[in-house]
């Protein structure tokens, strides 16, 4: 089953704040995944600001998907 792509405002990139909206898990959480290598990929900007792009979000759910 394939999961349509969304749009958001700022095009293919997602703020940290959507992703953990879209997840419905705490920033804690998030953080922990992505010091053990268990995060989807991110995007860190020179402000330290993250973000996270939809295509590589949708692989990650993609791949944590559990069989019917």
């Amino acid at each position: 089953m394939t999961t349509p792509k969304r749009t958001t405002p700022t095009g293919n990139l997602l703020t940290l704040a959507e992703v953990l909206d879209e997840l419905r898990v705490p920033r804690s959480t998030f953080f922990r995944w992505k010091a053990t290598g268990r995060a989807p990929r991110t995007i860190k900007y020179p402000n330290g600001s993250l973000y996270v792009r939809r295509r590589d979000l949708d692989n990650w759910l993609d791949e944590h998907e559990e069989a019917a």
